[in-house]
């Protein structure tokens, strides 16, 4: 088979059509006009992933710009990104898009869009971006086997074609054939296992509510032998169970938990976190005081939905036909009860629509951060969600991309 070598230069391959394959691509063309950066994209179309996040919009990266409080959003690989962050970060990241003609947007939650709302948008720059820096993107191109011989990389492609390269990145998400290349390289593997999922509740009529949301919650996962695991945030009632916000970053802090659990877990939910206890019990009886001969039923005294309330009197015991005057110590106790620390039985998981997000990939001790290269295989590099790293919903796992992107396309392409 002859072995294709690129053009005369040092000769960068990137495998991995991403997010933080392209950024990585891009850096190192732009900062080393001497390099020849070919990317490889085992799927017809590259960036897929960030045509179809934030539900076509595409979330770029999030209004945080202390590192210290940004690696607070990471379960998994904060530490590792601390001194990353401090070299580039959201600010960076918004400055890069709005030198090349994409605007960003601040919405009220800190999540952040282009102005177009449209992530074809972020396609087109991050595309016409690589064009311009002399970038070959070449797809439809699965990497078979990579290895390392006389300080080179020989890469063979599905396609049967052989590329010879001086440095290599690999850049491959969750794809599990990135961490096989990894592997044969000589890095060990986190095992990988879903993050980011909503939580299936086995409850019928709390599934009749579907559709109903919270603005604030505070949510535990309860496992035997576990510290619970706590977040706080909006929560939506769905066809399954339960979604939002909050279940989203409870499933990222416990992915690994609750896979080894096999997703069974009981979910303690207080639906008024805003209000202590005692307040909420001086609330009901002063409504039961003042109130007796209306129906408990009626309306809730609380900001909650009527639909909700009726369905947590139900888990309460309380009648529908019961008025205020009815309502005994005992039941009042049980009411507060659901309020504030009811239990739901997790029997399974689902997805947050096409944004799959893994945590697993390379293990990070194995990755000098300074530069993303391994320590385990010189002239190798990493980005991207290959590494053990995964953050919350938000633009988190964006900025990780972005920012292991920029720092390795820097660093692979100095002689």
């Amino acid at each position: 088979m002859r072995l294709q070598k690129l053009e005369q230069g040092l000769q960068i391959v990137v495998v991995g059509g991403g997010a933080a394959g392209f950024f990585a691509a891009i850096a190192c063309a732009d900062a080393h006009p001497h390099t020849r950066v070919v990317v490889l994209e085992a799927s017809q179309h590259p960036l897929a992933k960030v045509r179809i996040s934030g539900g076509g919009r595409c979330n770029v990266t999030h209004a945080c710009f202390d590192p210290a409080l940004l690696i607070q959003h990471y379960p998994r690989g904060g530490k590792a990104l601390r001194g990353a962050f401090t070299r580039f970060q959201p600010r960076d990241t918004i400055a890069w898009f709005a030198q090349r003609g994409v605007d960003l947007k601040t919405e009220a939650d800190g999540r952040m869009f282009p102005v177009t709302d449209e992530s074809s948008t972020v396609v087109n720059c991050l595309q016409e971006a690589a064009d311009r820096a002399g970038v070959v993107v070449k797809t439809s191109a699965p990497v078979m086997t990579v290895k390392q011989q006389d300080g080179k990389f020989m890469l063979k492609l599905r396609s049967g074609e052989d590329l010879l390269a001086d440095r290599l990145l690999l850049a491959t998400g969750s794809n599990p054939q990135g961490y096989r290349l990894a592997q044969s390289l000589g890095h060990s593997i986190e095992p990988p296992v879903p993050s980011l999922f909503t939580l299936n509740i086995a409850d019928t009529q709390l599934r009749e509510l579907a559709g109903v949301s919270v603005p604030l919650t505070q949510i535990k996962l309860l496992l035997p032998d576990e510290k619970p695991l706590e977040q706080t945030g909006p929560l939506l009632i769905t066809h399954w169970g339960m979604s939002g916000p909050a279940i989203l970053k409870l499933s990222a802090w416990g992915a690994r938990l609750l896979h080894k659990a096999q997703y069974r877990a009981d979910l303690q939910v207080n639906w008024l976190p805003q209000h202590n206890l005692e307040h909420l019990r001086q609330v009901l009886m002063s409504v039961k005081a003042e109130q007796g001969k209306r129906s408990i039923a009626m309306a809730s005294p609380f900001e909650l939905s009527r639909r909700l309330w009726q369905y947590l009197l139900n888990r309460a015991g309380i009648r529908a036909g019961d008025r205020w005057a009815d309502l005994s110590k005992k039941a009042l106790n049980q009411l507060l009860q659901q309020l504030t620390q009811g239990r739901y039985a997790v029997q399974g998981k689902g997805v947050f629509k096409e944004e799959f997000v893994t945590c697993g990939g390379v293990r990070l001790k194995d990755v000098d951060f300074r530069t993303m290269q391994s320590r385990c295989c010189e002239h190798l590099y990493f980005a991207g969600e290959l590494l053990d790293i995964d953050g919350i919903t938000g633009g988190f796992n964006f900025q990780s991309a972005w920012t292991t992107g920029w720092i390795a396309g820097h660093a692979i392409g100095e002689e």
